[in-house]
């Protein structure tokens, strides 16, 4: 299953900005998107993620290609408990290992209004993780992690699933790209 991005061009307001943006992306693997602020890299996720469509250019993509996608922002439904948010997109029992993989296995009946931000984050993640995808989009998905918890738990999962399924990151922090290991970088 590859994933091909052909001369995507994505505008707002008049501004570009993608302007002929091209990408292939494997089977398996990391790709680590960096630049700075406004330079089109959550529009390039939300574009793969089929949220958005380019203004030109292509996705070729699998039909009912499926997308785990961790928001920059956590997106939790604040009527829905962290197990019944993280159990979105999948069955209840694989949302409840990837929260007790990211060590909130005693917060799984919490609401969104008793998690710290870095428990949100986290519940974000393992709602990603746990939606069986065929490709892993991460926005920004270290912030508000304490660096113990990134490196032990965050980390080895991205860096397991990634020998599966091909994982885009979104990340200005040169030190998480370091964390992953072997990656492939792209600067917008």
């Amino acid at each position: 299953m590859a994933i091909e991005l052909k001369n995507i061009s994505k505008a707002f307001d008049g501004r570009n900005v993608l302007d002929g943006f091209s990408l292939s992306i494997g089977e398996s693997g990391i790709i680590c998107i960096g630049g700075s602020s406004g330079r089109g890299k959550t529009t390039l996720l939300n574009i793969i993620a089929g949220i958005l469509l380019p203004d030109s250019g292509e996705v070729i993509a699998p039909e009912g290609l499926r997308t785990g996608f961790a928001f920059q922002d956590d997106r939790l439904l604040p009527w829905r408990t962290a197990l019944g948010n993280a159990a979105i997109a999948s069955d209840r029992e694989k949302a409840a290992f990837w929260l007790e993989r990211f060590g909130l296995g005693d917060s799984m009946k919490k609401y969104p209004a008793q998690l710290s931000g870095g428990m949100a984050k986290r519940v974000n993640l393992a709602r990603a993780f746990a939606s069986n995808p065929q490709i892993l989009l991460l926005d920004e998905p270290f912030n508000g992690l304490d660096e113990q918890l990134k490196c032990n738990k965050i980390v080895p999962a991205v860096k397991e699933i990634s020998e599966k399924i091909p994982v885009i990151i979104v990340t200005h922090e040169e030190s998480d790209k370091k964390s992953l290991g072997e990656y492939t970088e792209i600067t917008l």
